[in-house]
């Protein structure tokens, strides 16, 4: 009878190696438990203090709703949170950020985490804006850790980066592997605490056509549709709440509506102890792009111009002017940024 070879029993993971496996489970365990039982306009403050003490340590931390920039306008942040940040931080960041790189770089890569920091010697021929550098010292930005991703179709980007000051470590592999796993957790759960909000009767429109700001006015969401009326209706209007104009202006009782500017109505109703804001869709109930129509769009939309458009189609340039209009009046857009919003949605 042949023997059967003996066999070692398996090996336990190492505490080294498990620990950190330990940590983020715990952390994705407190944060299902926060997106469940913390009020919305918590939630996230909340989340992040909970990657702080379990996962990674950070000084600073900055997360809100951003654009990337294009020919037309620079990046912008539409509203944020923060811990431990200066009140006028994201005004400040408004006015430098075509000068921002590393944010750039974040935006370009969605989904992926990067790190920076001032012990690091810029790539050869590369120089850092003097602004840039005088605003990281002034908000002791030393080491920067980031991650942006997308979020559909409300035609913005969610973003969570964080900082440490001078002295302290630069940020790792592993937290920013464990940082990179959390956040998405995190915006998945903001989602459909969002979802569950949108259940009232405001929530019937795309989420670019949406808004939700607490009692007090500041926003905790924001679709881009609303936020590009918001500032062409308050040209100094800076994010994160809504203008004080607009809150003065609101109806005694609700559900009502605003006008806003000349020819924007706003929905304004109730949702618990929050205010939803909502723009009704101006290509409710029409029909889609026609197939020549969506593709010049959308090469337009990625940037392309009008003689590279029609090389690609087939198509003279005067035909392609042709369909992009048609594309702006069948979506109701006035230029590209609120083209790439309603592209999304198609």
């Amino acid at each position: 009878m042949q023997a059967h070879p003996t066999t070692s029993p398996p090996q336990p993971l190492t505490a080294p190696a498990f620990a950190p496996l330990r940590a983020l489970s715990a952390s994705l365990l407190q944060l299902a438990n926060v997106a469940r039982t913390t009020p919305p306009q918590a939630m996230l403050q909340e989340a992040l203090e909970i990657l702080r003490a379990s996962l990674v340590g950070f000084d600073t931390a900055w997360w809100g709703e951003v654009s990337a920039g294009h020919a037309e306008a620079p990046p912008r942040n539409w509203l944020h949170g923060s811990i431990g940040l200066a009140k006028g931080f994201a005004t400040e960041w408004n006015a430098l950020a075509m000068a921002d790189m590393f944010a750039q770089q974040s935006m370009d890569r969605l989904g992926v985490v990067l790190r920076e920091s001032a012990d690091d010697l810029p790539p050869q021929g590369v120089e850092i804006p003097p602004d840039i550098e005088a605003f990281c010292r002034r908000h002791g930005l030393y080491h920067c850790m980031a991650i942006t991703v997308a979020m559909p179709r409300s035609g913005l980007m969610f973003f969570v980066s964080m900082y440490r000051g001078p002295g302290q470590p630069n940020f790792t592999d592993q937290e920013a592997a464990l940082f990179g796993e959390f956040v998405p957790h995190l915006l998945g759960h903001w989602q459909h605490r969002l979802e569950q909000l949108q259940t009232a009767p405001a929530g019937n429109g795309p989420w670019d056509s949406y808004a939700l700001a607490d009692g007090a006015g500041q926003l905790l969401f924001v679709g881009l549709r609303v936020g590009l009326a918001l500032q062409a209706a308050y040209p100094d209007w800076s994010g994160t709440a809504l203008p004080p104009a607009l809150l003065a202006a609101l109806p005694a009782t609700l559900p009502g509506s605003l006008v806003l500017g000349k020819a924007c109505r706003l929905r304004l109703e109730a949702c618990g102890p929050l205010l939803a804001i909502s723009i009704p869709s101006p290509h409710a109930g029409k029909p889609p792009l026609a197939p020549r129509e969506l593709s010049a769009a959308t090469l337009y939309a990625h940037g392309h111009s009008y003689k590279d458009i029609a090389a690609t189609l087939g198509l003279t340039p005067a035909t392609v002017r042709t369909y992009l209009r048609s594309a702006y009046a069948q979506l109701g857009v006035r230029n590209k940024v609120e083209l790439v919003a309603a592209l999304r949605r198609q």
